[in-house]
């Protein structure tokens, strides 16, 4: 049944003009007859979604197995290859159903419950956020569904509608096909399949394991008879539905890779979501940051530690007066300060530096001078120890140096301990101002030893970390160019990753690259990362809901930047 909607325009013409000094009057002019412009419905009918999870899905072994039914909805799809990993098969599908990632919703473990933070308050409120189930049916006279082997995360979703219980592949198939019958007032359906991710645990994650191969086309098949039983709904004609391919994230949870996401409508031309040049965070308020929310001192200096951490930065303004942008100290509290920062002065940087809780003296500034305005350029700073058969510091020495050139070294041995509990952060802390600036930031690297000048001179602008002479000695690499979520993801083969909060945003700088990276083709003036997170913005956005601020989204409802090929 097409239902043809009516927008009446009536066109009002007159001008009415009011002077700085009073009113000056209206002149009337006769009103035209109403103008009736008929469009077409904006949609066929009902919009409902369907959700289908492969869990443990790896994307480019999807690309590689190339299977029927995907490949053939590929062709009317926005899809990627490349959708971000998360932290574990839990951490994925609260991902999914609540619309936040890892950083907002802190569930790893597979009881779905919160990870506590160590170095979080215990007295502070714990943040839940609903599930897109809870939305939908708050807002539309739907049912919801749920089809899952996996026992833990039924009873997470313990608010769907329709949840059976079945424990195989199969089953999950038949149940779904079943719902799909016989349910005519269903809005909403995810559907999980688990049976992929337990094939690869046998053999590896690799389209040439046989046993993952053949589960990756056993798992397509179910998809084949799903879509058939959709399309054989009696009420379909008057149906509108998204389909949603993905995955939970690739590979095992202990070991997750980047998964897939593909969304289907037959209105769809194909488009590869993906990002389009550099992508990095900008930092502007004095609650912009990104930490590393527990390191297990692996980032302190302590006394006797030799370090060096460089970082890509690109300053939004100059002139601004000691504004603290990384670090990983304690406030700075007149000359009181333990650990180490950097700050913004003038048109230039520095490195305050201290030791003030650990019986060592306080503040000590070491500045570059080298302006480095609002270009990118690569600042380093390194700490060199020697200690004596008794393992105590005999002599330490601070440098700083912008784009590989030496520019100050600084004796800080009667600092004493640098040690902090403070967290290693990019944005701002207070410094000699509490004033922030606004800054980009790319390609942290922390290493734990002092590098030569000569070492770090010849490696400026690497392309390739793993190409780094002492890339044995990294214990952090941070390339900050995600685009998208709230986590900055360590590349170096020890370490972790970064949690971003406060107010941040993701900015497309195009070409517009900084010297450690490789570029990303500038292909579209859209860049759209991909995210498990974006499953329920999709589903929001399909179902006409608006995704309000105090939902606490981080997945984009990225069809909207396509509606003219589906609103006619």
């Amino acid at each position: 049944m097409k239902i043809n909607n009516k927008i009446y325009n009536i066109i009002l013409l007159s001008f009415c003009a009011v002077g700085i000094l009073g009113y000056m009057g209206c002149k009337k002019y006769n009103n035209p007859p109403a103008i009736y412009q008929e469009l077409k419905n904006l949609t066929v009918g009902q919009r409902k979604v369907l959700v289908i999870s492969i869990d443990g899905l790896t994307g480019s072994e999807l690309q590689t197995v190339a299977p029927t039914n995907i490949a053939t909805l590929q062709k009317n799809s926005k899809y990627s290859y490349n959708t971000l990993k998360t932290a574990s098969d839990a951490a994925g599908w609260v991902s999914m159903l609540t619309g936040t990632g890892f950083s907002k919703h802190q569930i790893s473990n597979d009881n779905f419950e919160r990870t506590q933070d160590p170095n979080s308050d215990d007295h502070a409120a714990i943040v839940s956020y609903r599930n897109v189930f809870d939305y939908v049916t708050q807002y539309k006279s739907v049912k919801t569904a749920l089809v899952t082997p996996w026992a833990n995360l039924r009873s997470y979703m313990r608010n769907a509608d329709f949840l059976p219980v079945v424990s195989t592949d199969l089953a999950v198939k038949d149940s779904t096909v079943n719902i799909l019958t016989n349910q005519a007032g269903l809005g909403i359906m995810f559907v999980n399949f688990r049976e992929v991710e337990a094939a690869g645990a046998n053999g590896g994650f690799i389209a040439t394991n046989t046993n993952y191969k053949n589960a990756i086309v056993k798992a397509d098949e179910y998809v084949g008879n799903i879509l058939t039983a959709l399309k054989a709904r009696k009420n379909f004609a008057n149906e509108d539905w998204l389909v949603v391919v993905t995955s939970n994230h690739g590979g095992s949870s202990a070991n997750p890779t980047n998964g897939f996401t593909l969304a289907y409508n037959p209105a769809f031309k194909p488009f590869e979501l993906k990002k389009s040049g550099f992508n990095p965070v900008l930092f502007s308020t004095t609650s912009s940051k990104a930490e590393v929310p527990a390191d297990n001192s692996l980032y302190d200096v302590g006394d006797t530690k030799s370090i060096t951490v460089q970082m890509d930065v690109k300053f939004n303004s100059t002139n601004v007066n000691y504004p603290t942008f990384f670090s990983k100290s304690t406030n700075l509290t007149g000359s009181n300060i333990t650990g180490w920062q950097w700050g913004h002065y003038g048109d230039k940087w520095l490195v305050t530096v201290g030791g003030s809780a650990n019986g060592g003296s306080g503040k000590q500034e070491i500045v570059a001078t080298t302006a480095p305005g609002t270009d990118w350029h690569t600042l380093t700073m390194s700490i060199n120890t020697t200690v004596n058969a008794q393992g105590v510091a005999t002599a330490r020495s601070l440098k700083v140096y912008t784009d590989g050139k030496l520019e100050a070294t600084a004796d800080i041995l009667a600092k004493k301990s640098l040690t902090t509990s403070e967290l290693l952060r990019v944005g701002h802390r207070k410094g000699d101002t509490d004033t922030p600036t606004p800054f980009y930031g790319a390609n942290l690297s922390f290493f734990n030893v002092a590098l030569s000048d000569a070492v770090i001179k010849a490696n400026v602008g690497l392309k390739d970390i793993t190409q780094h002479p002492n890339y044995a000695n990294l214990v952090g690499f941070w390339p900050m160019d995600e685009g998208t979520e709230g986590t900055f993801f360590n590349k170096a083969p020890v370490g972790y990753n970064m949690s971003l909060s406060g107010v941040y945003n993701w900015v497309n700088l195009a070409a517009l690259f900084p010297p450690g990276t490789t570029p990303e083709p500038v292909t579209s003036s859209l860049s759209i990362p991909s995210t498990v997170s974006d499953i329920s913005a999709l589903t929001m956005y399909w179902m006409n809901i608006n995704i309000l601020p105090d939902f606490g989204f981080d997945g984009k409802p990225y069809l909207k930047n396509f509606e003219i090929e589906f609103l006619k």
